[in-house]
């Protein structure tokens, strides 16, 4: 397998954390199913556990997994600090092995997007079938894409985020351009970081996945759609929809 090209993207968790403080719109949806289809939970790409640790603080008995270890180490720290029990893995979501089955399996936050090849996709299908049980519930969140983003004009830049910089450099202003690269399907996204006078590039190459052929793909690797919505408001997925929301179970 190729390997994932997002290592720089999550080289410091705790940038990671500063960039996306305030987005918790997808904790109650992840704790609705939850407490439909019940527990343990296993979290692909859990990053520094924005979503395990609150959902660890309900009581959930959750496990989360991610190949990065500077996201994982913030994780572990964030969990201590908040005195929650996880079980923290690091592993490629497409080539790990637990000795368990889990109720639900989650991949959130367009983290299926580094998947960016058939190989990829296979792989990683394939442990999350292993790992759910007969029972389970396996949910992917993806966004529903947009031409007027893919088409973007490549020159230009759009704003992405503002904070501070943890290290007391002062404040960090992310900006982003894109190229959609239509052949392979990816959207070519650079993220700029400019601090004072310093500006470092970020890649962060992102996966499209059309709305029939991520359900088609599902079906054909041994899934059953049983819900799609548009929103973590579990709204009916529609064309404007902003979000893939896609609740699946085994065949």
């Amino acid at each position: 397998m190729r390997p994932l090209d997002c290592a720089d993207l999550y080289s410091d968790g705790r940038h990671y954390d500063l960039q996306t403080k305030g987005f918790v719109e997808d904790i109650p949806f992840y704790l609705r199913q939850v407490q439909k289809y019940g527990q343990p939970v296993l979290e692909l790409a859990c990053g520094t556990g924005r979503i395990t640790i609150p959902l660890a603080q309900k009581g959930i008995q959750i496990t989360g997994l991610d190949v990065s270890e500077s996201m994982l180490a913030q994780a572990r720290r964030k969990a201590s600090q908040k005195n929650v029990a996880v079980t923290w893995i690091r592993a490629d979501c497409r080539d790990f092995q637990q000795n368990q089955k889990f109720r639900l399996i989650f991949i959130p936050a367009n983290s299926i997007t580094h998947l960016h090849d058939l190989e990829s996709l296979e792989t990683f299908f394939s442990c999350v079938r292993i790992h759910l049980a007969d029972k389970g519930r396996f949910v992917i969140d993806v966004f529903n894409p947009r031409l007027d983003i893919l088409m973007r004009d490549p020159t230009k830049r759009y704003p992405v985020a503002e904070y501070s910089d943890p290290d007391g450099q002062g404040m960090v202003t992310v900006t982003e351009s894109n190229a959609y690269d239509a052949a392979q399907q990816i959207n070519r996204i650079k993220w700029y970081y400019k601090t004072g006078e310093e500006e470092r590039v970020v890649e962060n190459n992102m996966r499209v996945f059309f709305p029939q052929e991520l359900d088609g793909l599902l079906q054909y690797y041994g899934f059953v759609i049983e819900a799609k919505y548009g929103n973590y408001d579990e709204t009916p997925f529609e064309s404007g929809s902003p979000k893939q929301l896609v609740v699946c179970s085994l065949k």
